[in-house]
């Protein structure tokens, strides 16, 4: 859930088990679809051989209604029933408002999935191994004890008091793909949301979230056996009217999404056992201005019990930086920075600029060194100062309190990259090209 400025983190009592879903779909290479960016800096964290295809799709800009996440397009039921979902890779669970929602916040008519309409919907029931595998503990029994064939219930929540609950169930999925086509998709698991509690405008337009986290139940893992283990997506600039399409491909589509190897950079996906859910990147100094910053190494590191760390999440908004690295930044950004400060602070921001009178204002390169063999990863300027008001931007990173959390790079600074997830060879790759699309 993209819901607040506060860091997410991932409270997963889900009473369900490893989704072995066994999907029937059209001989397709992938699968790709059309990502839409609902524009307003929303910030979340959740804590918490076979043959090769693709699935693609456009992501979809959010700009007209007022948040920073991206959603995605799809349908859902028989017959199919249109809905837009939160693309997150910070979260595993998708889930969706289902009908009657009680408690639900931000609930116009028409906004939530009519199970009671489909005649493919199958909620999971306590007895079955998918109910039983994920329960919060080994030796607790989510069931009802009186009744084994009651409905495995689920409950997802978020350290903002944001959480989904209702019933962990299976669907039939349809996707209107790049090229025109229909691809459907059987057996997805997901959450029919009938309590949802959340405190973002996204919520408006969207009706739950497509988790695309590493654990087992995500949209990724349980279409990765089908669909190669892979999945990238490019978020176009959201600041172009009317914004580019963005992207998400599940698979691998060769001379068109994903350019060669040679064009792109990989970083390893570190692993974190006690937050599984993350897609974590190792960064071993920073630079501004091709200066190297004084910030020891030790601060981008994963602590004994979990804490700590670097994720790539496309649920947040703004790049959120560990203390001592921040303030490191941000006294590096003064220093060079020569326009005026605005006549007014502005909440939520350290640095910010009066750019009246500058046509194209001129800002220090960031660039952060990841692990791995050269590899940089240096955004645009674009992607780490916005515009907050009329001739006023900030700088788009924030600091998270050393030892309490982790850093994350946010969807704001991988604008115009595209971005690969490969988890068979547990590794992101990145590439400013590959993203221009017709």
């Amino acid at each position: 859930m993209m819901v607040s400025l506060s860091t997410l983190l991932l409270l997963l009592l889900l009473y369900v088990a490893a989704a072995t879903s066994t999907f029937s779909a059209t001989n397709t290479e992938y699968i790709k679809l059309p990502l839409v960016l609902h524009k307003t800096p929303h910030h979340h964290h959740h804590h918490h051989r076979h043959h090769q295809s693709t699935l693609k799709s456009p992501v979809i800009s959010g700009a007209s209604s007022g948040s920073g996440e991206y959603l995605i397009s799809l349908e859902l039921g028989s017959p199919p029933q249109p809905l837009l979902l939160v693309a997150d890779t910070g979260s595993d669970l998708i889930w969706v408002k289902c009908s009657a929602c009680h408690n639900c916040s931000l609930h116009p008519p028409g906004s939530a999935f009519l199970a009671r309409h489909s005649s493919s919907f199958s909620p999971h029931h306590c007895f079955q191994p998918t109910c039983r595998h994920l329960a919060p503990h080994p030796h607790h029994n989510p069931c009802n004890h009186t009744n084994l064939h009651s409905p495995c219930r689920y409950e997802y929540s978020y350290a903002d008091g944001s959480l989904t609950a209702g019933f962990f169930s299976k669907e039939t999925i349809t996707f209107n793909t790049t090229s025109g086509h229909q691809l459907q998709l059987q057996g997805l698991h997901f959450g029919c949301g009938f309590t949802s509690i959340t405190g973002s405008e996204t919520f408006n337009v969207a009706h739950g979230v497509m988790g695309l986290g590493r654990g087992p139940i995500s949209f990724s893992s349980q279409l990765g056996r089908r669909f190669g283990n892979k999945f990238s997506y490019c978020l176009m600039d959201y600041t172009l009217s009317p914004p580019p399409t963005s992207f998400l491909l599940i698979g691998s589509q060769q001379n068109d999404f994903v350019p060669t190897n040679k064009n792109m950079s990989f970083t390893p996906l570190l692993i974190n056992p006690l937050s599984p859910t993350f897609y974590y990147i190792g960064i071993k100094s920073v630079y501004v201005d091709g200066v190297k910053l004084r910030i020891d190494p030790s601060v981008w590191s994963i602590d004994e019990i979990g804490n700590g760390g670097t994720v790539v999440d496309s649920g947040t908004t703004l790049t959120q930086l560990v203390e001592p690295a921040y303030r490191e930044i941000l006294r590096a950004f003064k220093r060079r920075l020569k326009l005026p400060s605005p006549d007014e602070s502005i909440q939520g921001f350290d640095l910010c600029v009066n750019t009246s009178g500058v046509l194209r204002p001129s800002y220090p390169r960031l660039s952060f060194e990841l692990v791995g063999k050269k590899t940089v990863f240096s955004p645009p300027q674009m992607n780490y100062f916005i515009e907050t008001s009329e001739q006023v931007e900030c700088l788009a990173i924030q600091p998270v309190e050393l030892g309490s959390e982790f850093s994350v790079i946010g969807n704001l600074m991988q604008q115009g990259y595209l971005l690969e997830f490969d988890r068979d060879r547990s590794r992101l790759g990145f590439s400013r090209h590959g993203c221009a699309l017709p």
